[in-house]
């Protein structure tokens, strides 16, 4: 993919740009960005990395959708969290200058803007703006942990799946009609990961959920219906 000058900020025309770790770099540090920055398209199922490599710099999915997995000795495999548009993974391996404890895999087709590990010690070595938004990272990663914790103690399975299909579907969903539509790229032991539930449990979630009419669910197809702006009968009289 065709990569900006090396005077112009790699960030810039990223919809994610103002949230971007990076947009604190001003023109005397340029050339460190630019000259560690690459775009890389990933197809379903491959993977950014694999639990137990060396860190190779940070990364952010500018498009699609990653797993992020940890893998046990006993050969169980949990999905921990997803990566959207906006993220930024392998941070923590960088910060900690140790290999991932985790691994990531796209489930769709992705793309992800890499800064390799060399230019970014020298980016946060000169920049304390830098190291400041990657430790809000850090910070904010364990809020969601909090959050998520807190939720699975205080709110229904219900609940807490609608809002997770609802994001993919914000994210990733087409317009059909009255309805939002998308090929759901969790299965449902992925979907029982998130939840902290039985596989059987999310079979019986989602159809509360169908019957509730806030999903149409036929296997991994999956529509929402788009909500339509109240209108008052007397508007414009």
């Amino acid at each position: 993919m065709r990569l900006p000058s090396p005077s112009a900020h790699p960030c810039s025309q990223c919809a994610f740009y103002d949230q971007s770790v990076w947009q604190p770099v001003g023109k005397g540090a340029m050339s460190f960005l630019t000259g560690g920055f690459s775009r890389s398209e990933f197809a379903e199922g491959q993977a950014l990395y694999m639990q137990g490599d060396e860190n190779r710099g940070v990364f952010c999915v500018s498009r699609g959708l990653f797993a992020i997995r940890a893998h046990s000795e006993t050969g169980n495999t949990t999905l921990l969290k997803l990566a959207y548009p906006g993220d930024v993974i392998g941070f923590r391996s960088y910060l900690a200058n140790d290999t991932h404890k985790t691994e990531a895999r796209a489930l769709m087709p992705s793309r992800v803007c890499t800064v390799a590990h060399r230019n970014a010690n020298r980016l946060v070595q000169t920049d304390a703006k830098v190291l400041a938004r990657l430790t809000a990272r850090s910070i904010a990663e364990i809020d969601a942990a909090r959050d998520r914790i807190i939720d699975a103690a205080t709110e229904s399975n219900q609940t807490r799946l609608a809002r997770i299909l609802g994001k993919l579907m914000q994210a990733h969903g087409t317009r059909d009609g009255a309805y939002l539509r998308m090929h759901l790229p969790l299965s449902r032991t992925d979907l029982a990961d998130l939840l902290g539930i039985k596989p059987e449990t999310v079979s019986r979630v989602l159809n509360r959920l169908k019957a509730d009419g806030q999903f149409v669910v036929s296997g991994r197809d999956i529509r929402m219906p788009i909500l339509q702006p109240h209108t008052s009968a007397l508007s414009g009289s």
